[in-house]
């Protein structure tokens, strides 16, 4: 992908935090189109909520963005569902088509609007999204496929609404697309050769834990709490 790619923003949204589906438990995964210019600021888009701050949200989770091409590969493997209609059904704040996890790098800088966003992590499903679809694998099946969309942190605050174009203005790790580090870390891969050459990456503080206690302890994590819901793991 060269550096003048730009793609469509077919969607902007945001959801209020609400009492979700089990005891104790708020989200804001139900998330809507807006219209309009919206502000973005370093803790996301204006009017968007986070159920739970301790694992979602913040400045290295501020914009959520999912590929909406991936919506048809999901119908194509579970037939029709409501909440593939349109966009939105993963939580998401951007919705495109023209890139996804294969050819967005971790690092990579846009310009939407007058915002400047970067690429920070890519997104660690839960089982918020079971419920949500009432499928009991469905986290699992995102993290499974690597159709899991990332994150952004905003490194100017402005402005943008569904229309504007983003576009890619500079591209720091090229070897590194979000895709490969899914491989690394959803593939429960322990071999030193692939995992050190990710501990020079500017990776967020979670993900750098993962790969240095891998290197440390040669185990893989339980993830069956995050995949599965409250009472496992």
């Amino acid at each position: 992908m060269s550096l003048a790619h730009s793609v469509r923003v077919d969607a902007l949204l945001t959801g209020k935090a609400v009492p979700y589906t089990r005891p104790d438990s708020r989200s804001g995964i139900d998330k809507h189109p807006r219209a309009g210019l919206i502000r973005i600021t370093e803790l996301g888009l204006s009017g968007d909520e986070q159920g739970d701050l301790r694992v979602h949200g913040g400045i290295d989770k501020a914009v959520h963005h999912y590929p909406f091409e991936h919506y048809a590969s999901w119908r194509d493997e579970m037939g029709a569902h409501p909440m593939l209609e349109a966009p939105g059904a993963f939580g998401e704040n951007i919705s495109t088509q023209g890139l996804t996890e294969a050819t967005v790098c971790l690092g990579d800088r846009f310009e939407l609007g007058d915002v400047l966003l970067e690429v920070s992590q890519g997104r660690q499903p839960c089982w918020k999204l079971n419920d949500r679809f009432d499928v009991p694998d469905m986290a699992r099946r995102v993290q499974d496929t690597g159709r899991s969309g990332w994150y952004y942190r905003v490194l100017h605050a402005g402005h943008a609404q569904a229309g504007d174009t983003l576009t890619l203005i500079e591209r720091p790790h090229p070897g590194w697309p979000l895709a490969r580090l899914a491989t690394l870390l959803y593939q429960r891969i322990l071999d030193p050769k692939h995992l050190e050459p990710a501990l020079a990456l500017p990776l967020v503080p979670s993900w750098r834990k993962i790969i240095e206690r891998r290197l440390q302890q040669s185990a893989v994590e339980d993830w069956s709490k995050r995949i599965d819901g409250p009472g496992t793991g």
